[in-house]
């Protein structure tokens, strides 16, 4: 069975883990297979927008328990490379260029979380949990920690790290894990009219430099930011999409992107 599936349909990417039977967990052969997907996705030049889910009535469960029992006989120099391989993904992900949407059709704990955590939007069902459970296995939420902290702030984070909580999608919303949460039936239809929105409204240029920017600018001085705002106004004059975008506007034409 393919466990990672890929297709593209009005300029959508459509990534999917499919191991509905162990709950879409992630092992190493997921990992390298959704870091071969979003690759693929991003050098598409027909896809805009890329959307992530499960098969299945999970989104991903975490880590595959036989993959756990596994780590246990791992040296360090092999846990080392095993992370990386994870941090790679999440990597991946976070500067796709493209924007990625998280389509949580179900539960998504520890590295299932994760990956909702670096996609730039999430939308799940009303049903969804989230939590990051590590702590309860005597584990730590390392790598997605570095991602998690970005987006909902310190205090909300340790709520969740720390805490090993399980949260509903209310709770997930109002924290800002993810962007909304609907009937489990209007899940597809409402993460397609978002991502649909984002492919007719914005220039691709534009959004891909806008996610450069809010990745890069946090790592940076105030004074630092700021240049690297000026250099990069500058440049966003020049390309093509700015261009039509203004000419469009000027002349009260609709643009088509």
């Amino acid at each position: 069975m393919e466990i990672i599936k890929y297709d593209v349909r009005e300029r959508i990417g459509f990534i999917q883990i499919n191991r509905p039977e162990k709950r879409n967990a992630l092992n190493d052969e997921v990992v390298a297979g959704l870091k071969k997907a979003f690759r693929e996705a991003e050098a598409d030049k027909h896809v805009k927008v890329i959307v992530l889910t499960g098969s299945g009535s999970s989104f991903c469960s975490g880590a595959d328990l036989k993959y756990l029992q596994k780590l246990e006989a791992f040296s360090l120099e092999e846990n080392i490379k095993d992370s990386a391989s994870l941090m790679e993904l999440f990597k991946i992900i976070y500067f796709c260029k493209k924007p990625v949407i998280a389509q949580v059709n179900g539960t998504a704990l520890a590295g299932g979380c994760g990956l909702v955590s670096v996609c730039d939007f999430a939308f799940s069902t009303l049903e969804a949990k989230f939590g990051y459970t590590e702590v309860r296995i005597g584990f730590i939420p390392a790598i997605v920690t570095v991602f998690l902290l970005r987006k909902i702030g310190e205090a909300k984070a340790k709520r969740l790290l720390l805490a090993g909580e399980i949260i509903d999608s209310d709770t997930a919303v109002n924290i800002g894990l993810i962007n909304g949460a609907v009937e489990e039936e209007e899940l597809e239809s409402c993460v397609l009219e978002y991502a649909q929105t984002l492919i007719e409204q914005n220039a691709s240029t534009a959004m891909e430099m806008t996610k450069e920017m809010i990745a890069t600018v946090q790592d940076m001085s105030l004074r630092e930011a700021l240049d690297y705002a000026v250099e990069k106004n500058a440049k966003a004059r020049g390309t093509q999409d700015c261009k039509k975008g203004i000419n469009a506007f000027l002349n009260k034409e609709k643009i088509r992107w």
